[in-house]
């Protein structure tokens, strides 16, 4: 068993910073898999940073799965697992059934008929931005864009959007060390007994339960009518599923995609050259949205749980042992990703990176619709000429979980 002592990956504030490259170098570089140890009443787990190991975990969900367990480092009790549960912590074949209920929403072909609605949002967040001369990167311009996005689909009143900012900015607040005040929001819920341990999980259920209720009187050509009329094995989804499925699509349309956003700052000022190449030549354009999502890495991480004994990368894994695929660490693998620090256009695509997860039943279902997006913005800064410099440190969101940005200056 080899652990790593110099980082205790349990502890949000060694995020705080960003991604810890040279503790997860030295990982992919140790031979197996590293252990963490216990901590705080969490029991230990096994870390997977090497690309090629966290393909075949994604792939395999008969070995390690979303089911069993959590998909989260931390432990939770078995009646918290059913109460907290989402398309997410499923395996095939009922993770297969629930996703095929909006899937078509998120094909390629069909995000396509999204793209005047994203740069309708675009502009005029970067008319917000040039007219101000300049502020918070992440408030102006990160996080209206995909939320207003997700919540155009899902059939959210625009009034509602800046709401829901603020419950998912609480939902990943859960993720960090701070303990969060139990009753916010009115909620009377045991906090174990909801996803991320955070009160703003109860409002945002409470939120949804509202919008079924006037979708149903109402119906709309949104995907809240289409998941309310929608039957699985000749049964609706229960207010619960309902709420879960809700609240799954709207962090997952959002904050994924604003933690990118928010990076791109970033890397326009560390790397111009890279930006420079595709203002000059617009074919790269999407060479560079991968790379700011791969340099990004926005979901540090998710777990998988074993569920029969198996040998990964030389390391004997029994069942019941928690793996952690870190999509942060595999997206530097230095054996797939040549120079894997440089920010680069002319990666070749027969290595992808891993930012939407690595392959099978739980590749991310917004993929397509988070680079379409992200291009957008991109495309959208070239246009118009825009050159941010970034004003002081970026204040990371604290958490182990999301590598979010909350504040970012920028100046033009």
């Amino acid at each position: 068993m080899t652990a790593i002592a110099s980082i205790n990956l349990h502890d949000p504030a060694v995020f705080q910073h960003g991604i810890p490259h040279e503790a997860f170098a030295q990982m992919r570089n140790t031979p197996g898999l590293t252990w963490s140890p216990d901590d705080d009443g969490t029991r230990g787990f096994w870390s997977v940073t090497r690309h090629d190991d966290l393909v075949t975990v994604s792939r395999d969900t008969a070995t390690y799965s979303s089911g069993e367990g959590h998909i989260q480092i931390y432990d939770i009790d078995e009646d918290a697992l059913e109460a907290r549960a989402s398309m997410i912590d499923m395996d095939p074949p009922v993770h297969t059934r629930l996703r095929r209920l909006i899937s078509s929403a998120f094909t390629p072909r069909h995000v396509q008929d999204y793209r005047a609605a994203i740069q309708v949002r675009v502009r005029a967040c970067l008319d917000e931005l040039q007219q101000r001369g300049g502020g918070n990167w992440v408030d102006i311009v990160a996080k209206p864009i995909p939320i207003g996005v997700i919540c155009d689909l899902m059939g959210v009143p625009e009034e509602d959007h800046n709401h829901l900012i603020g419950l998912t900015d609480h939902l990943v607040a859960g993720t960090g060390a701070e303990p969060l005040e139990p009753t916010a929001y009115g909620n009377t819920i045991d906090l174990r007994l909801l996803p991320f341990n955070s009160p703003a999980a109860f409002a945002m259920s409470e939120y949804a339960a509202r919008l079924a209720d006037v979708r149903r009187a109402t119906p709309a050509d949104d995907l809240i009518t289409k998941l309310i009329e929608a039957e699985i094995d000749g049964e609706r989804l229960t207010t619960e599923e309902f709420a879960n499925f809700f609240r799954l699509m709207i962090f997952a349309g959002n904050e994924t995609t604003r933690s990118s956003m928010a990076h791109l700052a970033l890397h326009m000022q560390r790397f111009p050259e890279a930006f420079d190449a595709v203002r000059a030549d617009r074919s790269l354009l999407s060479a560079l949205t991968d790379e700011v999502i791969r340099y990004s890495s926005a979901i540090l991480y998710f777990r998988r749980t074993v569920m029969a004994p198996t040998v990964l990368s030389g390391t004997e894994l029994a069942v019941g042992d928690k793996v952690v695929m870190w999509y942060s660490a595999a997206n530097f693998d230095e054996n797939e990703y040549p120079d894997p620090y440089a920010f680069r256009v002319d990666r070749p695509p027969t290595s992808p990176h891993v930012a939407f997860g690595g392959g099978g039943a739980h590749f991310c279902l917004g993929a397509s619709l988070a680079r379409l997006e992200i291009s957008e913005l991109i495309a959208e800064i070239l246009d118009r000429n825009l050159v941010l410099e970034t004003v002081g440190e970026p204040e990371f969101v604290e958490s182990n979980f999301v590598n979010g940005i909350e504040h970012l200056e920028v100046a033009l």
